[in-house]
């Protein structure tokens, strides 16, 4: 039986899968910071993009997306200046955050998701 870690790990590598089928350039998985950790840092055109990925095997939980609440959102966007300061990128860099939902099989892209 998998770990909770490994589970994630394998459905991160399937979101980073299915974001460069979508002409997103995936340059760091797993970022940690104080605050938090971010699944998947890419740029998608001129967007540095910080993204969520959450799964589940059925919806009787509710939907996988919904678990991206108020409080996951702000250690995410903690967790994202960290990292573009951390990385020199300009308070000017556009950036925008999405989150890859997948329930069963299905992935669903959320772009601008919060």
């Amino acid at each position: 039986m998998a770990t909770a870690r490994e589970t994630g790990q394998k459905y991160e590598a399937l979101a980073a899968d299915y974001l460069k089928s979508e002409n997103y350039e995936i340059i760091e998985m797993n970022f940690h910071g104080r605050h938090g950790e971010i699944d998947i840092i890419a740029k998608d055109g001129k967007y540095l993009v910080f993204i969520e990925v959450k799964y589940r095997k059925s919806s009787v939980k509710g939907m996988p997306f919904e678990a991206v609440d108020k409080n996951k959102q702000k250690r995410i966007r903690q967790t994202a200046l960290y990292y573009m300061i951390k990385n020199k990128y300009s308070c000017e860099t556009p950036c925008r955050f999405d989150v890859v939902s997948i329930l069963g099989h299905t992935v669903t892209l959320f772009k601008n998701a919060f």
